[in-house]
């Protein structure tokens, strides 16, 4: 029975798999989920997908969509779902509207509101086993501790850790679908160690502290403190919020999705409709985003206009006008935002936390008591692929290799890595639409490469030098984009490299990706 289940190829796929011989094979050749699934009695990759978030189910569900059910699925924890399995604070929600933020081929037309909570997120991303028929080939509890590859056999030496101890397995391929946003970053401050109340990261959250009349101390004002500050400023006895910089927070066009509209969007033409509007109208923000734009500036004096009224006693101009381009840093969007900032128990202090002691933390000189600390200091974005070791040809270290700032070609595939693909990985991240959208380029062009590796298709290793052009093409838009300004973001190492964002709108990279250019690779 299980190996029946899962996704039925789309409609060209069929017409495909229903051709003579010959238009069969050409058919073969069209990109991802629009070739006919691979024929019965064929020799199928080993593949391994690391994750279970948006893109390693993703990824899983479209192999066997194509006929491929040689894969497994690892995930080092207990139950699938990602960022959104880890992240459980009060007010956890996505900031990508409800239709636009799932698989566009696991469709869900129950959404309650137009942008989700956490909760309905995971409960969605934990319906897609068996809805896609992938629940048996993922194994739990198993972490993927190092990945290496055999020049001789031409395969992966999966190195895997469980409860049962240590194992390695072969596989043609690797799918890294850990993301971006995995390891959270507590920042390195002095006397985090002599602090003698509560202490946890917002993705970490310890719901066994009852925050009722505690004196909270929140670092870091960032994506998820937007969230969880208001979510908690009703309980709290004081909140004291220490920023380095803020943000830019516009309003958030939340709301119940009545029944009526449900039931118009289990209509496929009318949801597909609506999904198509959201990416649309998000994918024209991009201009924003582009240095110089006389839109940017638009928005920048509206953002100014409507922050003035609330510099005062209460709020200092740097507790809320950011003092850098809008968008160089992610714009978020909250409705309860300002209000809390007003509250008489919320104090914001600005600058540097220098220290912190038992009870307290200094800031400028300055000693603010507090008895529970919150760090919303975001993820190690930038330390892909952490921390599996991952050695491609000739005893290459990837992570050796990206010392300087990961980069791929087209975020998917690493010169040296032969049939290594990453999903969600450098410069594919968006500051104006839906990862999901990339997530589905990505696989589809990863589903094109590994069926070329069906009847013992020889690896294949993107060229030198078409990563390296197409980087320099992604490093001179990105030049052209408000994200090179001066301002300090989780899109950046150290160095100010941008490692995290694509340079275009998704248009674009979805023209990329319609197909690899088999001119790219190298067949070993």
């Amino acid at each position: 029975m299980g190996a029946t289940r899962g996704l039925r190829p789309g409609r060209l796929a069929r017409l495909g798999a229903k051709l003579p011989t010959k238009l069969r094979r050409r058919a073969e050749a069209l990109p991802g989920p629009l070739a006919p699934p691979v024929a019965a009695g064929s020799t199928t990759p080993r593949v391994a997908i690391v994750g279970t978030g948006f893109g390693g189910m993703g990824m899983a569900a479209r192999l066997k969509q194509a006929g491929i059910h040689t894969f497994t699925v690892f995930e080092k924890s207990d139950g699938v779902g990602g960022t959104w399995r880890d992240n459980t604070y009060p007010g956890a929600a996505c900031d990508v509207p409800s239709h636009l933020y799932s698989l566009s081929f696991v469709p869900n037309p129950e959404w309650s509101r137009k942008f989700p909570t956490q909760p309905e997120i995971h409960s969605y991303l934990a319906s897609i086993p068996e809805r896609t028929g992938i629940d048996d080939h993922i194994e739990f509890g198993v972490e993927v501790r190092s990945l290496e590859w055999d020049d001789d056999s031409r395969t992966w030496a999966v190195t895997l850790s469980g409860q049962d101890g240590e194992r390695t397995e072969q596989f043609d391929a690797v799918v890294a679908a850990t993301g971006q946003l995995n390891r959270p970053h507590i920042p390195d401050v002095a006397g985090l160690d002599d602090f003698d109340g509560p202490m946890f990261h917002s993705a970490r959250w310890d719901h066994d502290v009852d925050l009722t009349g505690r004196n909270v101390g929140v670092v870091g004002i960032g994506a998820s403190a937007i969230q969880f500050v208001p979510a908690i400023a009703e309980r709290a006895g004081s909140l004291t919020l220490f920023q380095r910089s803020s943000n830019y927070v516009a309003p958030k066009a939340d709301g119940p999705i009545s029944d009526r509209f449900r039931r118009a969007l289990r209509i496929e033409p009318v949801r597909k409709a609506y999904r198509f509007g959201i990416w649309a109208r998000f994918d024209s923000r991009f201009l924003a985003l582009r240095a110089g734009s006389p839109l940017a500036r638009i928005g920048q004096k509206m953002f100014d206009k409507g922050l003035e009224p609330l510099v005062g006693e209460k709020l200092s101009s740097e507790a809320v006008v950011p003092d850098y381009p809008l968008g160089c840093k992610r714009i978020l969007i909250a409705n309860d935002w300002y209000p809390t900032l007003m509250r008489s128990d919320v104090k914001v202090v600005t600058g540097e936390v220098e220290k912190v002691e038992a009870g307290a933390v200094m800031v400028d000189g300055e000693r603010h008591p507090v008895d529970t600390l919150i760090f919303g200091t975001g993820f190690e974005s930038t330390g892909f692929l952490m921390p599996m070791k991952v050695t491609g040809r000739n005893g290459v270290d990837l992570h050796e290799t990206w010392s300087d700032g990961a980069e791929a070609h087209l975020g998917i595939t690493v010169s040296g890595f032969p049939n290594l693909f990453v999903l969600y990985g450098p410069n594919t991240n968006l500051g104006h639409n839906s990862i999901i959208f990339m997530l589905e380029r990505q696989i589809s062009y990863a589903l094109t490469c590994i069926r070329t590796l069906v009847d013992g298709g020889r690896p294949l290793d993107v060229r030198p030098g078409a990563q390296a052009a197409s980087n320099r093409r992604l490093v001179r838009d990105l030049d052209r984009t408000v994200w090179a300004a001066s301002c300090h973001s989780w899109y950046k190492t150290a160095s100010g490299k941008i490692t995290n964002n694509w340079s275009g709108p998704t248009i674009t990279y979805m023209a990329r990706t319609l197909r690899p250019r088999w001119g790219d690779f190298d067949r070993l």
